[in-house]
């Protein structure tokens, strides 16, 4: 007697719209290693029905798969938006039409988002508007359940797909392809809830933590040893603008590309996985400022602490970091006193 062979899980299937957006969430899914983006779809059991940068099909086979999906004949599991929704001018959505269809694309979302087991918010103009929505919002752009911090967007801030989730945010400009891949692959093998959403629906596996941890400019921070132009190698919080002790992500400890992030670029953390970070009110490179202490302070502390131990950390800097910080390169390495064991 043979045993029973364990019946074949079915495939996911997943589709990938564009709106109001530069693409640049695709070219960093696009260069996703370890395993790349094939690999990690094929792992998670995910077919992919179109995406515009890998899928070869004509766009009447595009046509004819989105009115499939629309009237039930094709199942669809995930939903993927990247860019915002264009609504102007006055709500007519014709800012962005759906070529081929006489459909404006904000009509085709929402046909599509009715029948998806999960949607997904690719990148924070997809999630709460983003840069598409910066200034005076011209083309009336949002998010698909938000638009900036408050609740609505297109779809509605009570929006629930089939699987009961609410839309999916993955902030960031642009997402890292590990929070994108690694998402869907939970949510495909069913290991995937409410619970692991945060307060903006954003995936806890990477909110939980701050930019800062990680960060390669840390001990310049605990020394406020401030860099003054983005060049120098110390830390950017005091001058430059960066919000990394705020920002919720785990860019510092999982590196972009294999080695890297912005602060490792020597440029700033402007928090994009937040919404509203398209409108900060001041130069991204600008840190604000109160009787010289920074507004933005670290996330949790009290001003009275921070102006106190910041005053006991500039007066116990060692020079090494003093000199460093505004230089571009290590002009002070670290040195060992004449008899002392490490």
């Amino acid at each position: 007697m043979t045993a029973a062979r364990p019946a074949k899980r079915k495939r996911a299937t997943l589709l990938w719209l564009q709106s109001g957006g530069c693409g640049g969430c695709s070219l960093s899914l696009l260069g996703a290693e370890g395993p790349d983006l094939y690999a990690a779809f094929d792992a998670a059991g995910i077919d992919v029905l179109w995406h515009p940068s890998i899928s070869a099909g004509s766009s009447a086979d595009y046509i004819r798969l989105l009115e499939r999906i629309r009237d039930g004949e094709q199942p669809l599991d995930f939903l993927c938006l990247e860019g915002a929704v264009m609504r102007g001018p006055e709500g007519t959505g014709r800012f962005h039409m759906m070529a081929g269809t006489g459909r404006p694309v904000m009509d085709w979302i929402d046909a599509l988002a009715k029948r998806a087991a999960t949607v997904v918010a690719v990148g924070s103009c997809a999630a709460f508007g983003g840069i598409t929505a910066a200034g005076s919002n011209e083309v009336d752009a949002c998010g698909l359940s938000y638009e900036g911090r408050k609740g609505g967007g297109l779809l509605g801030r009570d929006f629930r797909s089939g699987n009961g989730l609410p839309v999916v945010n993955i902030a960031g400009c642009p997402i890292h392809p590990d929070w994108f891949t690694e998402t869907l692959h939970q949510i495909a093998k069913g290991h995937f809830s409410r619970a692991d959403l945060d307060e903006f629906e954003r995936p806890i596996a990477y909110t939980q933590h701050l930019v800062h941890h990680g960060c390669g400019r840390n001990e310049f921070y605990e020394f406020k040893a401030s860099a003054e132009r983005l060049c120098d190698l110390g830390c950017m919080m005091e001058n430059l603008g960066c919000k990394g002790t705020q920002a919720r992500a785990d860019c510092n400890l999982r590196p972009w590309n294999g080695n890297g992030s912005c602060l490792d670029g020597n440029y700033p953390c402007i928090n994009c996985t937040a919404p509203e970070f398209e409108n900060p009110g001041h130069p991204f490179t600008t840190t604000p400022k109160v009787s010289g202490i920074p507004v933005g302070l670290p996330t949790d502390m009290p001003k009275a602490w921070f102006v106190a131990l910041a005053s006991l950390s500039k007066a116990a800097t060692p020079s090494r970091l003093r000199q460093n910080a505004v230089a571009d390169r290590v002009t002070h390495p670290p040195t060992e006193k004449p008899g002392r064991k490490p």
